[in-house]
């Protein structure tokens, strides 16, 4: 098995730009694994492919203001990721990171609409990694909620109006440098008639990490290093779903970060 296996083309012109409104109006393929039969239907419809019973798994991890704009003192531009913080120090991904040295420092800029301002707030290079990592403390940290932004995708364009919008409407727990996007499409109303139904709701917290940006350049998936994300799952929750999986009951995961 090579990575070019799992290569596929998807036309740029089906690649939603903006989100649909209401969240659960999107489309919903349904295929049956009992007959191979496809069903093409709405999201808000997903009730009547659940039972009471079953347990529905959410990960409600919310996403940060990871994305930095900033200016090197020799007046070159570096977009900075922030990936995990540990004592202040931060573990980002720069771009372009090759002639950033460590004692290096980066001026951070403000969105100011119609262009970009400077801060009084600095990143300063205080070690190197691969491929565009690096360790940045931030003086002072304070500001860098108000002057980050939500990191999109990759195959996003088009400017986000509404950073909410970018979340689940269930995302409690700050942490994810993306969203886990398999629940955007849930509405609190849409919760709430699943719960109706006898449908039992759980929540995890998997904060999802460079993976999601970084792009797997081994010819041999296998020999891909993985990056650590830190996850949430404590005992009280292991106990129910064992209860769940006793019973017979179907556990369903929303995204592959819940799986």
């Amino acid at each position: 098995m090579k990575t070019r296996d799992f290569d596929y083309k998807l036309p740029a012109e089906l690649i939603a730009q903006t989100p649909i409104e209401p969240r659960d109006h999107s489309r919903l393929m349904v295929l049956c694994r009992a007959d191979g039969s496809i069903q093409h239907r709405r999201f808000s419809e997903i009730a009547n492919f659940l039972n009471p019973g079953d347990v529905l798994i959410f990960n409600n991890s919310r996403v940060i203001p990871a994305r930095l704009l900033g200016c090197r003192e020799t007046g070159g531009k570096v977009e900075i990721l922030l990936l995990r913080s540990e004592d202040g120090i931060w573990e980002t991904l720069v771009k372009p990171a090759r002639r950033l040295k460590v004692g290096e420092r980066i001026k951070i800029l403000a969105n100011k609409g119609k262009g970009f301002a400077e801060t009084s707030t600095y990143a300063e290079v205080l070690g190197r990694g691969e491929e565009g990592l690096r360790l940045i403390q931030f003086l002072p940290e304070t500001k860098l909620d108000e002057l980050g932004q939500i990191p999109l995708p990759p195959y996003i364009h088009t400017p986000l109006s509404d950073p909410e919008r970018y979340q689940t409407v269930y995302a409690k727990v700050e942490g994810s440098v993306a969203a886990p996007t398999a629940g955007l499409h849930f509405t609190t109303e849409l919760l709430d008639s699943l719960q109706a139904k006898g449908i039992e709701l759980m929540f995890l917290t998997l904060h999802v990490g460079l993976d999601s940006f970084r792009p797997v350049r081994t010819e041999e998936p296998s020999q891909h290093s993985i990056a650590k994300e830190y996850c949430e799952l404590d005992e009280e929750f292991a106990s129910k779903l064992a209860i769940a999986k006793a019973e017979g009951r179907r556990i369903i995961c929303v995204g592959t970060t819940v799986v």
